[in-house]
Formats: C-alpha cells, sequence, structure tokens
C-alpha cells in the first residue's frame, strides 16, 4: 500500500480482523500485515485513497476535449497499483480480477478486462479479467467517451468530439492485429480495443491488457504515428503474455517489443518505413547514452534498481538498446531461425514471467545451441551487462534520408529554405531533418525555416517537440508563446523531459521554465510531474508540501 487509509478489515466469516501497516518506505510505501487463521482463504479489505493517489489522475471538464464531464484515468506502471489497490505489486506476482463500478450515469467505465461499448443507463460496470495479470496492468478510467468499432473484435474508445478523428487515425487496427499473428501466434485476449485519453496522459501508450491507453499526441491527421499503436499491441505478446520478473528484467518486456512493433509496420507498410523509424530511434539512443554517460550502470540492459524507485529505470535504452541486441541476434542466426524461436518463446512461457539470467540461457539452449562463432558474432554480454552501445550494433539503412541529409546539405550550403525539396516527406523525414540541422542555428536560420515551413504551429506533436528543441538552444524568441501552449497543453513526458531539460540549461531558460511550469504542472500526471520537479530542482520543495 501507499498513501492508502484502511478502514477495518474482514475474515470469510465477517469477523473483523487485526491489521498492521509496516514502516513507510519513500517508494515502496507501507506494506499491509494482516493477521488470519490457519483456514483463512479470502480478506475483505476496506479503505480509501488518497485524492493524491500517485496512480490516479482526475481532471476538471476544462481539463477534457469536451470541456463537460470530469474524467479519470489510471498509470499503475511502475509500482503506483499500490496507490489505489492494496496488492501484491510487483511484475513477478500475476492475478485475475473481476470489479463492480459506479459512477455518474453519464460516464463510462472501462477496465483492463472485458469491456462494453455502450453507456450504462444505471451507471453500473461489472468486469472480469479471467486471465493473470500483473499488478501494473491493473486500469481503470471513467469519462465521456463513445466507441466505435474498427474490424473484427477491435476498435476504439475516445471522447464524442475525438471519435471520428480517432478512428480514422487507426483504421489499420485489425491489419496489425493479423499481421502480429501471422508473425508470432494467435493474440491472446479476446478483444483488443484502444481508448485515446486526455493529454495529460503521461505516457506515449500503455499496453493495459484489451485496452491500450493512448496519447492523443498522435493523432497526426495522416497516420504517420500509429506505429504507437503497434507497440502497444506487440506488448499482448512481449509483457503481458510474458513479463518481466523484475523491473531490473524491463529489457525484456520493451526490447521484444520495440522489435516486434517494428516487424508489424514493416509488414504493414514496408522495409523502408520501419528503418527510418529504426534510424531515428538509433539516433535517440546516443543521446541517452551521452547524457548518461558511457560507462553509466543505467546504460546495461539489465539494471540495478534496489533502493530506488523503478520508474527511473524507464529510458528508452530497455527500449532501443534492446531492439538492437535482438536485431544482431535475427541477424546472425537469419530471420527464418529468429522468428520460429520467437514464436516458440512466446508460447512456452505465456502468462508466465521471465528473468534476464533464465532468458540467455533458453536462448543458448534453443537457438544459439552453444556455437561459438554465434557467440563471438553476437558478444551478449557487450549487450546485457556492459554499459554503452556495442561497437558491432547493426546501422539501419534508409534511401529516404539520404534524400533528406542532401536538402540539410543545400541549407547548410546557403540555400533558401522555400527552395528545399521537400514533397512528401513524412513526419520521419521532417524530424530526421530537424536533428541533423546544424547545433545551434541562427536566427536567421530559424526565421528561414519557420517561414517556409511554419514549425512554430505545427500540429504534429512530435515535430514541434524537435523544433523547440531548436528554439531554446537558438533563443528563437517567436516560438516561445506557442511553446508555452504545448507546456501546458501536453502531459506526455517523452516531450515535456528533454524540453524542460534543455531549458533548465541556462539561468534565463530556467526561470521562463519555471513560470511556464507554475501554470502547467496541476494539469501534468505524478508520472511526468516527478520527472520535471527534479529537472528543476524542486524535488525536495514538491516532496515536503
Amino acid at each position: 500500500t501507499k498513501d492508502l487509509t484502511i478502514d477495518k478489515i474482514t475474515l470469510e466469516d465477517g469477523s473483523e480482523t487485526t491489521f498492521k501497516l509496516g514502516e513507510d518506505d519513500e517508494h515502496l510505501g507501507q506494506s499491509l500485515k494482516v493477521d488470519i487463521t490457519p483456514t483463512t482463504k479470502k480478506i475483505k479489505i476496506f479503505y480509501t485513497t488518497s485524492p493524491t493517489a500517485k496512480a490516479l489522475q482526475w481532471l476538471n471538464p476544462s481539463q477534457t476535449s469536451g470541456k463537460e464531464h470530469p474524467f479519470l484515468f489510471s498509470q499503475s506502471q511502475a509500482i503506483l497499483a499500490r496507490t489505489w489497490i492494496p496488492l501484491q505489486d510487483g511484475p513477478g506476482v500475476k492475478f485475475t480480477y473481476s470489479a463492480k463500478i459506479k459512477t455518474d450515469p453519464k460516464l463510462m467505465v472501462l477496465m483492463s478486462a472485458d469491456n462494453d461499448t455502450t453507456l450504462h443507463s444505471d451507471g453500473i460496470y461489472n468486469f472480469e479479467m479471467p486471465q493473470a495479470i500483473p499488478s501494473y496492468l491493473m486500469a481503470i478510467t471513467i469519462g465521456d467517451f463513445r466507441y466505435s468499432s474498427l474490424g473484427k473484435n477491435c476498435g476504439v474508445y475516445a471522447e464524442p468530439n475525438m471519435l471520428e478523428k480517432s478512428a480514422w487515425e487507426f483504421v489499420d487496427l485489425e491489419k496489425m492485429i493479423t499481421s502480429a499473428e501471422e508473425l508470432y501466434g494467435p493474440y491472446a485476449w479476446g478483444k483488443y480495443d484502444v481508448i485515446v485519453l486526455p493529454p495529460s496522459f503521461p505516457f506515449g501508450g500503455m499496453e493495459n491488457p484489451r485496452l491500450t491507453f493512448a496519447t492523443p499526441t498522435i493523432i497526426a491527421g495522416d497516420r504517420s504515428l500509429v506505429s504507437l499503436i503497434a507497440h502497444e499491441l506487440a506488448h499482448s505478446w512481449s509483457g503481458n503474455l510474458v513479463t518481466n520478473s523484475t523491473w531490473n528484467d524491463f529489457w525484456l518486456n520493451e526490447g521484444f517489443t520495440v522489435y516486434f512493433e517494428r516487424r508489424i509496420m514493416e509488414k504493414i507498410y514496408g522495409k523502408e518505413l520501419s528503418e527510418m523509424q529504426a534510424a531515428l530511434a538509433l539516433g535517440e539512443l546516443k543521446n541517452s547514452i551521452k547524457t548518461f554517460g558511457e560507462n553509466h550502470p543505467d546504460t546495461h540492459l539489465k539494471l540495478a534498481l534496489e533502493g530506488r524507485d523503478p520508474d527511473d529505470g524507464v529510458s528508452d535504452i530497455a527500449y532501443e538498446k534492446g531492439y538492437f541486441f535482438l536485431r544482431t541476434i535475427e541477424e546472425a542466426v537469419g530471420r527464418p531461425a529468429w522468428d520460429n524461436f520467437v514464436k516458440t518463446y512466446f508460447n512456452a512461457f505465456a502468462f508466465e514471467t521471465m528473468n534476464t539470467e533464465d532468458f540467455l540461457i533458453y536462448l543458448d539452449n534453443n537457438l544459439i545451441k552453444g556455437d561459438s562463432n554465434l557467440k563471438a558474432q553476437i558478444k551478449i554480454e557487450d549487450w546485457v551487462y556492459s554499459p554503452g552501445l556495442p561497437a558491432h550494433c547493426p546501422q539501419p539503412q534508409s534511401g529516404e534520408f539520404d534524400k533528406v541529409i542532401a536538402q540539410v546539405d543545400a541549407f547548410k550550403g546557403g540555400a533558401k529554405a522555400s527552395t528545399l525539396d521537400t514533397n512528401n516527406w513524412s513526419t520521419h523525414h521532417w524530424q530526421y531533418f530537424l536533428r541533423n540541422l546544424p547545433k545551434p542555428l541562427n536566427i536567421e536560420q530559424m526565421a528561414d525555416l519557420d517561414a517556409a515551413f511554419n514549425f512554430t504551429n505545427s500540429g504534429n506533436s512530435e515535430i514541434a517537440c524537435d523544433w523547440y528543441l531548436k528554439a531554446v538552444g537558438a533563443n528563437y524568441q517567436p516560438a516561445y508563446p506557442k511553446m508555452e501552449e504545448f507546456l501546458i497543453a501536453v502531459g506526455r513526458r517523452k516531450f515535456l523531459k528533454p524540453l524542460y531539460t534543455q531549458l533548465a540549461k541556462t539561468e534565463e531558460g530556467k526561470k521562463w521554465a519555471l513560470a511556464v511550469y507554475e501554470k502547467a504542472r496541476p494539469g501534468y500526471h505524478s508520472v511526468s510531474y516527478n520527472t520535471i520537479d527534479d529537472i528543476l530542482g524542486l524535488k525536495k520543495a514538491s516532496s515536503s508540501n
């Protein structure tokens, strides 16, 4: 438990029993020790959550898209489930659950379980999750939303004014499910739906079983950011089906999922697109390693999180270094052998947990089979237990990005932005373009680019974030009002963290950031504001309030 008020606990016969809360730990909360008899099989805990429960965000109507009704959503990963339910809150423990929720009849309730698609006039919803899940996948959301079917056993929920846009954006959902099943076996969870949450949701997506939570920042209007949905869908195999035993083994969830996501994207949209994504990711991974420091232990795949908040281990190391490790194995053994291994792995350990050491034994026994040449080629130790990025990391190849670099070179050579050949560029082209421009640009260059491409007013969050980072580096003031709007409106940590970090590098930037953050923080989920508090040096002050 963490910040729960335990009112009473009863045994099966209805009699009250005694209990004790343990010493309060900053990260773990308090243990709850209950006195039972030798024959006790069930207990009933009567409790209330705190209004500031870190897993829950209660939104006022003004913080929603429709502006008429309040909204609630949970985010239990990594160890925040204990702030709204007393339970065994670790990924190595799995359970089934049922729930009965009563709310305002104008609102709908959804959970990581079997969900109805229509509003209940009495406001009462019953849920069953018959398959065992870990606590971080316990999820609930309540709000004014509607449902649109997108095919066989899949669809999208969203606020009414977002539903049509969301359904259009995710039109390939059924195709993604079919592609995933063709790669690595049947989808095991019945239905697969997505709900588009308000912008304060701190992540891009959360793979809650049967109901992916998604940020509205992926509604780009051109379906260019739907790889996030492929990622959350892939978690239905890697993570939800075969789960990391501890958060030290987080890469087993995320490395496999990124690999699987890119295979889905390649299957539907072609290898060029998946290679563009991998190339962008490699650049981000190198930046992350540089930020950590080449020898930092948090750049190992196998983490050491004892005595820390496991959320501190969440970085793109687990995701992207994990992906490139698995891609290295695939390239060493060949895709057919690798695909057969992965499919067998998911089937063999379905609804179980896995740690790094046991996985490496399974890998050796079932794929590498003691082959010394393969071992020398893959260099497992360099990937899993060593810092930084191995020298033999695969290098994605994208002909499309060669075209982008040609335009970057032309701009660096003095060509006006309006003369550059950017026809038919996707989000990925623009991201690669912005990330390969000189650092910093001067004010004249920024103004030229903005006049030609209107980056400051971009409605694409990925492009906007990359542009605002450039604006901070160049102190390009025309972008600051829109950047302020962005920081207040969007609660996704992926965008907030780099922007506040960049702003905090100068005294002037930090002063501006603090003023904006004062307005923005009430709209952020705890996952986001805890990170930003730390960046802006507010950690101690906020924890004492």
